[in-house]
């Protein structure tokens, strides 16, 4: 693996300038047969040069976003799954632009036809480019380093995916030092979770000085020095940490885009929001919306509203009690709503209120949140910023994601926070909701292990 390790970057990227290509070429000769002359004043030469340029640029920008070029770092399935969104959504835009600028609703068969070329161009292309990313990169073997936190659940997420990672061996982190750098050399990386800072600093230079793959698990500390801005009024470096949240004016931005985007979403989301509710009154007679208190902003309490999901006497004993997968008191149509995140679109009218932002940490329950501070003190430092309907823990976590996880990708988000970070976001969440993943095995095991609902 190490005699190809320097041309990764370029096979990645040369895999992606054939996919691309690929998807060009098949709609220039759609357009070329279908369309260019059929418009009401036909391109020159430069002109359908400009048409198939912006196709090609739509095309990269999605896949950026959808992470459709990453088929060696996804699996086969979630990179054919984000290439077929990019797929449908560029040729819906497209569609659009054609329909512009011939000045009437053009034929849409030649679009779907190309739909199904891309299909079947990607569908190839991610089981050619995984078949080859395999041969020339197989599996890391790697060692964990562990300190005091458990890192069971770790090892099981990782080891799901044994077509990049093997660990082969762990190694608590109060053994000699000397003896767990022997251990290390022996492995293509090194996993570090929970260790003590004075071992984590020894073992980083160690592998850095001699070229060899690190993976950390993020404590929050080191979130909140990601987020620190460089200070250069000496000659020695500094690092600001700040705890303001969003400045005034990206609040005000934010808050301008989420009410604009939110009244403009409105009218398309009624339909849908009906359907659910017709469902859920069909199936049990029950009331349809759901009002729960939630924190925001600084523990700011509101009302949330989703549609229900769960039976009518959920909690009828008033504790609060986290939803498991495969929960008793799921409805049928709960289950459903729940998995493609319908059950949260009433949110919308949160939103325009002004209580939640379309991106935010999700609110979370005053209950639930005192429990989660016990054991974890930082968890308010997600209150620096408004509560979202979708968020970064959303899109890559899962329903029994742990909470500790959660918080860490909250306060990632927190920390690397941009206008550009939000609209990704909002488009990875219409792929979780079209192609919703499966809840982690793996967590509901150690949850079982350890007494957690």
């Amino acid at each position: 693996m190490k005699k190809f390790e320097q041309y990764k970057r370029t096979l990645n990227w040369l895999s992606a300038v054939i996919n691309t290509s690929l998807l060009g070429l098949a709609f220039a000769v759609v357009w070329y047969l279908c369309y260019s002359q059929q418009i009401v004043l036909p391109f020159y030469r430069k002109g359908n040069w400009m048409v198939i340029g912006i196709y090609i640029v739509i095309t990269v920008i999605f896949n950026k976003v959808y992470g459709s070029y990453k088929v060696g770092y996804l699996r086969k399935s979630e990179a054919f799954y984000s290439q077929l969104i990019s797929v449908f959504v560029i040729n819906v835009i497209t569609y659009c632009q054609i329909s512009v600028i011939g000045r009437d609703f053009m034929h849409f068969m030649p679009m779907i036809f190309l739909t199904v070329i891309d299909i079947i161009i990607v569908l190839v292309w991610t089981l050619v480019y995984a078949f080859v990313y395999a041969k020339l990169f197989p599996p890391r073997k790697m060692i964990i380093v562990y300190g005091s936190r458990n890192a069971e659940s770790l090892v099981v997420k990782m080891s799901q995916r044994a077509d990049k990672y093997i660990i082969s061996e762990s190694v608590k982190a109060d053994e000699d030092i000397d003896v767990i750098k022997e251990k290390i050399l022996g492995y293509g990386g090194v996993i570090l979770y929970d260790v003590p800072d004075r071992v984590r600093n020894d073992i980083l230079k160690f592998c850095f000085d001699r070229q060899l793959r690190v993976y950390m698990a993020p404590k929050i500390s080191d979130i909140i020095v990601r987020g620190a801005q460089e200070i250069n009024l000496f000659d020695s470096p500094l690092l600001l940490c700040r705890n303001d949240g969003l400045s005034i004016e990206v609040r005000a931005a934010k808050r301008i885009f989420d009410f604009g985007f939110a009244v403009f979403l409105l009218p398309f989301l009624i339909v849908p929001m009906v359907v659910v509710a017709l469902a859920i009154k069909i199936e049990d007679g029950g009331p349809v919306i759901y009002r729960q208190e939630r924190l925001t902003t600084h523990g700011k309490r509101f009302n949330v509203l989703k549609f229900r999901s769960m039976t009518v006497d959920a909690e009828k004993d008033g504790k609060a009690v986290l939803a498991r997968d495969g929960d008793s008191r799921i409805t049928k149509v709960g289950a459903f709503i729940r998995k493609c995140r319908l059950d949260e679109l009433p949110q919308i009218f949160n939103i325009i209120k002004g209580d939640m932002s379309f991106v935010g940490p999700r609110p979370e329950r005053p209950a639930i949140a005192a429990e989660y501070e016990k054991d974890m003190a930082e968890f308010s430092f997600r209150l620096t910023v408004k509560a979202g309907l979708t968020g970064y823990a959303q899109i890559m976590g899962k329903y029994d994601t742990t909470p500790y996880d959660k918080l860490r990708m909250d306060l990632m988000y927190i920390e690397k926070y941009s206008l550009l970070l939000d609209f990704k976001i909002i488009l990875m969440t219409i792929k979780t909701m079209i192609f919703p993943g499966k809840t982690n095995e793996s967590e509901n095991i150690i949850a079982s292990k350890n007494g957690k609902e």
